[in-house]
C-alpha cells in the first residue's frame, strides 16, 4: 500500500488529483452536482491506458474468440422492458418527513446499524428504521416509508410523445441486441465474445466515495456467449489459468460467519464453488490484470453475491474486490453467469430468433411427436381464420395437445378452440443433423473510473518530502519528460526539442519541461506518474548522449541519442531495468 496512511492518504491524493489535472467534481463553479466528475488532462491519458490494457489482456490477446462493438447510449424502452431493467433495476429510497431529504435505505441502514441490508425488501427496512430509531442523518428528523426507485435515466426519442427511451445503465443489451449480427459476421463461431467500452448512466440516489460511486461512468464488459451443453469446448483456454490462485468467500461463509478461501481455479470449478469453467477462467484474467495494475494479491477478493444480492438476470455473481484506505473493500468489477436469460427474453419481445444451430458430425434418426391437423375440418369450421388456427397448431406442444385430447378436447391454442376431431399427435422419424440452442453467457464487466482511482492510490508514495506517483509504467500519463539542464541555453533547448521530437516519430507520449530548476522539474515529473525523465545536458552537445532517470528509483543511466527509442520501449513496455539499458551516472 502507498506510503501515507488512511484518511491522509486520502485527502492527500485527491488534493493532488485536483492540482494535477487527474479528476475533480464536475459543475465546481455552479456548485457542483454529485455523481459527477470531470477528467482533466492527466486523468483522460491515464484511463485510456487503463482502457487499453484491458483490451489486452480481455480482447487481443483472445482475437480468436473475442471482437469488440460499439452500439449506442440511448435505447428504446422495450430493449429494457425486455432486460428486465424498467422492472428490477432499483435501489431503496427513504425520505425526511422533516427537511425533505432523500436517502438509499440500505446504505443508512448500515451506517446507523451495522448491519448488511443488500437484498432486505422496503417492508423489512421499513420495520428495522422504526424499531431501532433510526432518523435522518441531517437533521435528526424522522423518515419516512421505505419505498423503490428506479435508477434508469429516462428520455424521449425524437418529438414524438410516447417514444420513451433510456440511457443505459450497462454496456450488455447492446451487445445481446446486436449478437446474431455479431454472430453472423464471424461466421457462426462459438463460443464468441463481444467486448465493449462505453459510457453509462444510473441515476443513484445519493451518490458519494467521489469516483467510486458516479452517476456517468464508463464500463469495460464482455459478453462471452458459448454452448451450455459444452462447458469444455466453451472454455478452450482453461487449462491455461486452471492453476491460477483465487481468494474467495462464498455466499455460505458470508452467512455463517466463516472466512474467504484460496482455490486454484480448476479446484474453484471442481468443488462446485464456481459453477462453470468460463466463469472461473475470466475471473483469473481478471485477477492478474488488477494486480497489473499495481494492486498486492493480498488485497483482491472475489466475493459470491448470495441469491438475494444477485441481479435479476444472474445465475452465480462474483464481485472483485479491493481494498483501499478510506472505504475498505470496494468493487471494482462483477462476474456473473447470465445464462440464456437475456437472449431469451429478446427473443420473446422482439419475435426475432436468436438461437443459433449447432451441427451434429453424423445426422440422426430421431422419433418426435407431431401435431395433425384435418385442413379441410378445420377450413369449415374456421373460414377466414383457418390460416391463423393451422398456424397455431404448428406451433403448438405436442403433449400439450395430447393432453387436451386425452381429456376429450376441444384444444386450446392461440385464442381458438379446435373440434378434438380435426386434430390428432402421431409419432414420426425424422433424420436431422443438428439443433438449436439459445447460447448462454458469462459476462466480466469492470468499471474504468473506479480502477483509475484504485490505481491512482496505489501508486501514491511519498519520499523525502515529495511525492511519487508510480504508477505501473504502461499506464503513465505520459510516458516521458524531455528536460533541457538549463532553461536559459538556449542550444541545449533546441537539442531538447530534437529529442522530443524523435521520440514523438517513434510513437511515444512525450512533453518537454523547460521551466523551473532541474530537481523542481523532476518533482514534477514524479508527482504526475512519468516514469522516465530525459535530460539533455552539456555533454549531449559533445558527444550526443542523455540521461535516462527512473521515477522510482531515481537512479539514472547515460544512453545514445539514436538508441534511446529502442531503450524507452524496453522501459516502459518490458520492464527493464535502467542498468539493463545504459552507462550508470555516479
Amino acid at each position: 500500500m502507498p506510503a501515507a496512511g488512511g484518511e491522509d492518504r486520502y485527502e492527500r491524493l485527491m488534493e493532488l488529483a485536483r492540482r494535477r489535472g487527474f479528476f475533480w467534481p464536475s459543475y465546481e463553479i455552479y456548485g457542483g452536482v454529485s455523481g459527477f466528475y470531470d477528467l482533466g488532462p492527466l486523468g483522460v491519458a491515464v484511463k485510456n491506458r487503463l482502457i487499453e490494457k484491458w483490451r489486452r489482456y480481455f480482447v487481443y490477446s483472445h482475437s480468436d474468440y473475442v471482437v469488440e462493438i460499439e452500439t449506442p447510449v440511448i435505447g428504446p424502452a422495450r430493449v429494457y422492458e425486455a432486460s428486465g431493467h424498467v422492472e428490477h433495476f432499483t435501489d431503496p429510497i427513504v425520505e425526511c418527513l422533516k427537511c425533505g431529504r432523500k436517502f438509499r435505505a440500505d446504505h443508512l441502514i448500515e451506517e446507523k446499524l451495522g448491519v448488511n441490508a443488500e437484498g432486505l425488501s422496503p417492508e423489512e427496512m421499513t420495520r428495522l428504521i422504526r424499531e431501532k430509531g433510526v432518523t435522518c442523518p441531517v437533521c435528526g428528523g424522522p423518515l419516512g416509508e421505505v419505498r423503490l426507485f428506479n435508477l434508469l435515466f429516462k428520455t424521449q426519442i425524437g418529438p414524438y410523445e410516447g417514444s420513451v427511451g433510456y440511457v443505459r445503465p450497462e454496456l450488455a443489451q447492446g451487445m445481446f441486441v446486436a449478437f446474431k449480427r455479431v454472430f453472423e459476421a464471424m461466421r457462426g463461431r462459438i463460443p464468441l465474445g463481444i467486448a465493449q467500452v462505453g459510457r453509462v448512466g444510473r441515476n443513484e440516489i445519493s451518490p458519494r466515495q467521489g469516483m467510486i460511486r458516479l452517476r456517468e461512468f464508463t464500463i469495460a464488459e464482455m459478453e462471452y456467449f458459448m454452448d451450455p451443453s459444452d462447458p469444455e469446448g466453451s472454455c478452450p483456454f482453461f487449462q491455461s489459468r486452471a492453476g491460477a490462485r483465487l481468494r474467495l468467500i462464498t455466499c455460505q461463509a458470508k452467512r455463517s460467519g466463516g472466512s474467504p478461501v484460496e482455490l486454484t481455479v480448476g479446484e474453484a470449478v471442481e468443488k462446485g464453488v464456481i459453477i462453470h469453467p468460463c466463469l472461473a477462467y475470466w475471473m483469473a484474467v481478471a485477477q492478474e490484470f488488477v494486480e497489473s495494475l499495481g494492486v498486492p494479491r493480498e488485497n483482491i477478493l472475489f466475493e459470491e453475491k448470495c441469491p438475494e444480492e444477485r441481479a435479476h438476470y444472474s445465475s452465480q455473481t462474483f464481485d472483485q474486490l479491493v481494498k483501499v484506505s478510506r472505504w475498505g473493500w470496494v468493487e471494482v468489477s462483477g462476474h456473473s453467469y447470465r445464462g440464456d436469460y437475456d437472449l431469451s427474453r429478446h427473443a420473446k419481445y422482439s419475435g426475432a430468433d436468436l438461437a443459433v444451430f449447432k451441427r451434429y458430425p453424423e445426422p440422426r434418426i430421431v422419433r418426435r411427436k407431431r401435431v395433425i391437423a384435418d385442413k379441410a375440418l378445420i377450413g369449415r369450421t374456421f373460414k377466414s381464420e383457418a390460416p391463423r388456427v393451422l398456424e397455431a397448431l404448428s406451433r403448438a406442444d405436442p403433449g400439450e395437445v395430447e393432453r387436451q385430447l386425452a381429456q376429450g378436447g376441444p384444444v386450446r391454442v392461440g385464442g381458438y378452440e379446435v373440434p378434438a376431431e380435426a386434430v390428432r399427435v402421431v409419432e414420426v422419424e425424422e433424420k436431422v443433423t443438428g439443433e438449436k440452442y439459445v447460447p448462454h453467457v458469462v459476462e466480466p464487466s469492470f468499471g474504468v473510473e473506479r480502477l483509475l482511482y484504485v490505481a491512482l492510490e496505489y501508486a501514491y508514495r511519498e519520499r523525502e518530502g515529495r511525492v511519487i506517483l508510480s504508477l505501473p509504467r504502461d499506464i503513465a500519463p505520459l510516458h516521458a519528460v524531455v528536460l533541457p539542464l538549463l532553461e536559459s541555453e538556449e542550444s541545449l533547448v533546441r537539442k531538447a526539442e530534437e529529442v522530443a521530437g524523435l521520440l514523438r516519430e517513434r510513437g511515444f507520449h512525450v512533453t518537454l519541461d523547460r521551466s523551473g530548476s532541474i530537481g523542481r522539474r523532476y518533482a514534477r515529473a514524479d508527482e504526475a506518474g512519468i516514469p522516465a525523465a530525459v535530460t539533455v545536458d552539456y555533454r549531449t552537445l559533445e558527444d550526443g548522449t542523455v540521461t535516462l532517470r527512473d521515477r522510482d528509483t531515481w537512479r539514472q543511466v547515460r544512453i545514445p541519442i539514436d538508441r534511446l527509442p529502442q531503450a524507452l520501449e524496453r522501459f516502459i513496455y518490458h520492464g527493464a531495468s535502467l542498468e539493463e539499458l545504459g552507462e550508470p551516472v555516479s
